[in-house]
């Protein structure tokens, strides 16, 4: 463990250059102490070490100072080589090079893990799209990725959901996320945080001035306060209902982020109970799809919903007036 630490240490001053102390310690979650040690352990190695003290100091690397490092793991190797969907890379014109990388990191892995890191690539497979979620529709990261890494406010022509008028907008990214196939847009807009799908920009346009971000904030800090406020939004309309317990599972795959509690269940009864949350009542209409499976106990304004779409549903697929 203590090699590995010291290998981790080294690859992260050749890369970050000056690092200090605390924050060395909680990436690798050891105390200061702890890494002043492992220091003192590099410096008695011969690599040319050393920390400075001070509000600007920490810990760095003699100048020009470079090291190959190919002591990899078998584990190491193996993750190196689980593919994720490659939708990702595609979307982000890195398909080609994500290939070549691999390519160059299995001609440098140790000889005994190569057959290891092989056979992981052939064997496990991650896809990030979700079941019958549909084709995802075409997405152009090329201006938003170029903001991105070039530093650069952005103005955008965005349309919301439910809505057919794109507006405008002129926002500070921190960073691109894909979660479960779809891209969003991180990024400030007047220093409060905002999320942009990918597939709603109509229009995307850099401009010159250089992005404004909160000081000392990163993309992954946005990006939790952004989850956190969808899956912990409350639910406007709260709503009891009855599953039949032989389409509980699907209904948990289909309706699980609606759930407001586990489900009531005895484990005898045909039926079992369930709290929903949402966010305005036709939301529930998604809850027809389950036919007779599902029964909305309350609040009335849903059942009344409900009662209206499926007379709805009765009229498009019912008899023709006038039929005996």
């Amino acid at each position: 463990m203590k090699s590995d630490r010291l290998l981790s240490i080294l690859l992260l001053l050749q890369t970050r250059g000056r690092v200090a102390a605390p924050e060395l310690a909680e990436r690798l979650e050891v105390s200061v102490r702890t890494i002043y040690r492992d220091i003192e352990a590099l410096s008695a190695s011969g690599v040319p070490v050393y920390a400075e003290r001070g509000r600007h100091g920490g810990i760095a690397l003699l100048p020009g100072y470079r090291t190959d490092v190919t002591g990899l793991t078998a584990d190491e190797s193996r993750a190196l080589f689980i593919l994720a969907a490659q939708g990702a890379h595609s979307a982000l014109g890195l398909d080609s090079a994500f290939r070549s990388a691999l390519r160059k990191v299995m001609a440098a892995l140790p000889e005994p893990h190569r057959p290891a890191a092989e056979l992981t690539s052939r064997r496990i497979l991650v896809e990030a799209s979700r079941w019958r979620g549909g084709p995802m529709p075409a997405v152009d990261l090329g201006v938003l990725q170029e903001a991105v890494l070039a530093e650069r406010r952005l103005r955008l022509r965005y349309r919301h959901s439910g809505t057919d008028t794109p507006r405008a907008y002129t926002v500070d990214p921190y960073g691109l996320v894909s979660k479960a196939g779809v891209w969003y847009l991180v990024a400030d807009r007047r220093a409060e945080p905002q999320l942009f799908r990918a597939d709603r920009v109509r229009e995307a346009t850099l401009t010159d001035a250089p992005v404004r971000r909160r000081k000392g904030v990163q993309l992954a800090d946005v990006w939790a306060v952004l989850k956190r406020r969808v899956e912990d939004r409350p639910g406007a309309v709260e709503a009891t209902a009855r599953v039949r317990r032989t389409h509980l599972d699907l209904f948990l795959r289909l309706c699980g982020n609606a759930l407001t509690a586990p489900p009531d269940d005895d484990g005898r009864s045909e039926w079992i109970t369930v709290r929903l949350g949402y966010g305005e009542v036709r939301e529930a209409r998604s809850l027809l799809s389950f036919a007779d499976n599902v029964e909305v106990a309350g609040p009335p304004e849903i059942r009344e919903e409900l009662a209206r779409c499926a007379a709805a549903i009765t009229g498009v697929y019912g008899p023709p007036a006038g039929t005996p």
